[in-house]
């Protein structure tokens, strides 16, 4: 999506545009009945009243362009346009008018709002244009007033038709640049794979999407839904053998389908389908079960379905209609979604492979070294407590200091511990989420006495890494509170919004002012995952840190 600034920019300019021919009009009017008045003092009254009325509106209309006021984006600004010229037309000689040419609000709002916005302004010129000839003779000029009727018909149907689509197009142009977008590798192919199911649902105002991908393994496949019900998504995924999901990839490996199922149940065959063939770039005739048997599996009235090559192996994508019917052209066009997003998701999966099998041998070096330089030293320094705690008597006053020192330690050592059998392995096998985080939780409360509240949604389909790295922001933060705070309370909030993540870690003001600074540990953590870091006052005195992550 275009940043807003960007949108905001090419929006003023069609507007200024639009505002702008639209007072040249008026004043070409004005200037027009200037040079060639109609008959009649009151006519010429009349129409010089509704024309200077109309030049204001213009002019309103302008300016409150150029000072950008959202009501120049309301689709009443087009109705009252043809209000004005029907009085125009009305007063300047009815159906006999040149100025009935001068409806322009079909064009703009046709090319602005689509085809049914735009057959309304049609519709309603044209009703208009025929209540001019009310007040004059009814069979005076029938033939030309019926004549620039259909004029205006014909006009505004083919104005809505192109404005449908510009406006169509312009949604594939952002649909196709947003699936080719390469998504942060940390989050894996899985995320990517999800937001572009989501995206193609949407475009298609699709009921469900199926996708078969190939699975690693030499035969398997995996099975990702995405189902649209009542404005939610659902996604389920689920590993099948090749024998299971063989009905789904009966067609043709190259072709692309487009399937009907017919209304009339005494039809001879249960589904109209059309297939096109992509390595010889046309349509041919499908096989004849093919799309009567994919309707019926896939309970769809229509459905589209298209190609893609994941792992050098054949999958494919299915989209069962909801909202909208499904031909061709939206098979065709799925093909072209399939061409721009996979590569994109076979090239994360690829670099995350890649980048596991180079890690492999550097895992058992830098485990290694953690033994070797880090853990030796907490074993002496453990050694050592308890060589001096066993020297001191019960009841020494620095008797329960060292015990918690050496209680410390040995949490220290088991950590490190557990985190070089995590190194070690090609695969780390981090906890859950939220387990993870409550262990720090309690391990800070131990140590510190500082009481931190947990508040997590759910946050489906985040991997390994992408919990790893937010366990990892998150102790970062909690450990910047026990080292420069004296705050005895905060608090951890996980939450999905829109296409980020955010954390929220928050402590107590503790009686001091705020004081504005950037944690760079945590700043440079976000910025490495194409996030952002920003700390704020809250409305108690708090200090709050917010992590962005997108997703």
């Amino acid at each position: 999506m275009q940043p807003r600034a960007v949108r905001w920019e090419m929006d003023l300019a069609d507007a200024t545009l639009i505002a702008r021919m639209r007072l040249l009009l008026a004043i070409s009017v004005l200037l027009a009945v200037l040079i060639d008045p109609p008959g009649g003092d009151r006519a010429q009254q009349a129409t010089w009243l509704v024309l200077a009325g109309y030049v204001a509106h213009s002019g309103v209309v302008y300016a409150a362009t150029l000072a950008r006021h959202p009501v120049t984006d309301s689709r009443l600004v087009p109705w009252l346009d043809i209000c004005w010229y029907a009085l125009i037309v009305l007063f300047s000689g009815g159906i006999g008018s040149y100025f009935f040419l001068f409806f322009p609000a079909i064009l703009t709002t046709s090319f602005r709002w689509g085809f049914e916005e735009g057959a309304r302004i049609t519709i309603a010129s044209a009703v208009l244009f025929a209540l001019c000839h009310v007040p004059y003779e009814l069979r005076t000029d029938l033939s030309r007033m019926l004549l620039r009727l259909t004029f205006l018909l014909v006009f505004g149907y083919l104005s809505a038709r192109w404005g449908e689509s510009q406006l169509e197009l312009k949604r594939r142009l952002i649909l196709l640049r947003n699936v080719s977008k390469l998504s942060n590798p940390r989050f894996g192919a899985e995320q990517t794979l999800r937001t572009t199911l989501l995206q193609t649902a949407e475009f298609f105002h699709a009921r469900r999407c199926i996708c078969v991908l190939p699975d690693h393994t030499e035969d398997g496949y995996e099975l990702l839904t995405l189902s649209r019900r009542y404005g939610s998504c659902d996604f389920s995924s689920e590993t099948v053998d090749a024998q299971a999901i063989a009905p789904l990839l009966a067609p043709h490996a190259s072709h692309v389908l487009a399937c009907e199922r017919l209304p009339h149940p005494r039809w001879p065959w249960k589904a109209a389908t059309a297939a096109y063939d992509s390595g010889q770039e046309k349509w041919v005739r499908p096989d004849s079960q093919e799309g009567p048997d994919l309707t019926e599996l896939l309970e769809a009235e229509s459905l589209i379905s298209a190609p893609f090559t994941l792992r050098n192996r054949e999958g494919r994508l299915f989209v069962v209609a909801g909202q909208r019917h499904l031909g061709k052209h939206d098979a065709l066009f799925l093909l072209q979604v399939n061409e721009q997003a996979f590569p994109v998701i076979d090239n994360i999966d690829l670099l995350t492979r890649m980048a596991s099998d180079a890690a492999q041998q550097e895992r058992k070096k830098i485990s290694l070294d953690i033994h070797d330089t880090t853990l030796q030293p907490y074993i002496g320094l453990k050694l050592g407590l308890n060589a001096l705690r066993n020297k001191a008597a019960p009841d020494n006053a620095l008797f329960s200091d060292i015990s918690k020192l050496v209680d410390m330690t040995t949490c220290v050592i088991d950590d490190l511990r557990h985190y070089a059998r995590i190194v070690r392995t090609a695969v780390p096998s981090e906890p859950m989420l939220r387990t993870a985080l409550q262990q720090q939780i309690s391990q800070i409360h131990a140590f510190y006495g500082i009481d931190i509240a947990l508040e997590m949604d759910d946050l489906p389909g985040m991997n390994d890494r992408f919990n790893a790295e937010v366990v990892q922001l998150v102790r970062e933060g909690l450990y910047n509170i026990c080292k420069h705070s004296r705050a005895r309370h905060g608090g951890v909030t996980l939450r999905r919004a829109g296409d980020h993540i955010e954390i929220e870690i928050v402590n107590e003001g503790g009686g001091a002012g705020f004081t504005d600074f950037s944690p760079s540990s945590l700043t440079e953590r976000a910025a490495a995952l194409g996030g952002l870091t920003r700390v704020s006052e809250g409305s108690d005195g708090s200090t709050v840190v917010l992590i962005e992550i997108p997703i």
